[in-house]
């Protein structure tokens, strides 16, 4: 079974939607920063399901070139095109009875879009070059790093595809905004890398778990894995600690301590955000602690909303 490692409370408030929708065929929609975990939770959703003895499909469909994306979602009939020598059946009717991950979803091509729309809908699809519908039971869950909402607005993403998609949206949070979790993940992932290479399990210090703490973590979960790898296979003792944590412009980049220079706007953002963290996102707790009413501090996230800086699953 697919393990989440959180102590935040918005990760927990996630993992009990999940856990409650997780049975049902309803779309869900993934959104979040890169390296924040949607594959991972996508499984997580799979195993949670009746689906779960099934195999799990996903396909990153920003990977696929545009000419060939078709072809691998829908599959096709022998002849349907030059270089058809023989039926190929795509991935929507292998994950029959299971589960289909369309990841990057925001890159899908719109006249791709109206044929997901017509799967989503109609639960049918048609190889190319067919003739026949093929009946499909596939639950769907798309994951994108960018806000689709805003794509629509921009004629880029189908607005009819979005709302079927948004049934059941998680927005997962950066890890910037949950630090506190890294103290969780750190064990867990140095006991994997560990395992991985055959070495010995070595540990991690507080210090070092302060130091991990203090980065803006542009690449979120996947960065602190790789982060952690690099520093535990250059370290030869057992016990990381604060100066083995490689991080490149740790000096320039700290993301949440005051320094002389910083703006007066940065502070403040950098306060607020930091209670919020300390409160586990509570905002009227957030508010008394900061001294300014809770409206005042709903339109400060909202500012924040807009540049990313604030990105969790409300």
């Amino acid at each position: 079974m697919q393990t989440i490692y959180t102590q935040n409370y918005q990760m927990k408030k996630i993992i009990d939607l999940i856990d409650r929708v997780a049975n049902s065929r309803a779309t869900v929609l993934l959104q979040g920063e890169s390296g924040t975990g949607k594959e991972l939770f996508s499984r997580y959703i799979h195993q949670k399901s009746a689906r779960h003895q099934h195999r799990f499909f996903a396909i990153n469909t920003a990977a696929v070139p545009e000419n060939l994306l078709e072809s691998e979602l829908f599959g096709y009939e022998k002849g349907a095109f030059t270089g058809a020598q023989q039926r190929k059946i795509g991935k929507f009717e292998q994950a029959n009875g299971s589960t289909i991950l369309l990841d990057e979803i925001s890159e899908m091509p719109l006249l791709l879009q109206a044929k997901i729309l017509r799967v989503l809908q109609e639960s049918e699809i048609e190889r190319i070059g067919g003739t026949e519908t093929i009946p499909v039971n596939v639950r769907v869950i798309a994951a994108t790093n960018k806000n689709l909402a805003e794509l629509v607005k921009e004629g880029k993403f189908r607005e009819d595809l979005y709302y079927r998609l948004n049934v059941i949206p998680i927005n997962i949070p950066p890890l910037r905004s949950r630090a506190n979790d890294i103290a969780v993940l750190a064990p867990f992932f140095l006991q994997s890398i560990c395992e991985k290479n055959n070495i010995p399990l070595k540990q991690i210090s507080p210090e070092a778990i302060e130091k991990l703490k203090k980065w803006r973590w542009p690449g979120n979960v996947r960065e602190l894995r790789n982060i952690l790898e690099r520093s535990c296979l250059l370290t030869s003792s057992e016990f990381l600690r604060e100066n083995d944590i490689i991080i490149e412009n740790f000096e320039q980049y700290q993301s949440n301590e005051l320094s002389p220079g910083m703006t007066v706007s940065v502070a403040e953002k950098l306060l607020i955000l930091k209670t919020l963290e300390f409160t586990n996102q509570n905002r009227t707790h957030a508010a008394e602690m900061l001294g300014i009413s809770v409206r005042t501090l709903r339109n400060k996230i909202n500012e924040y909303k807009k540049t990313n800086d604030y990105q969790v699953g409300a």
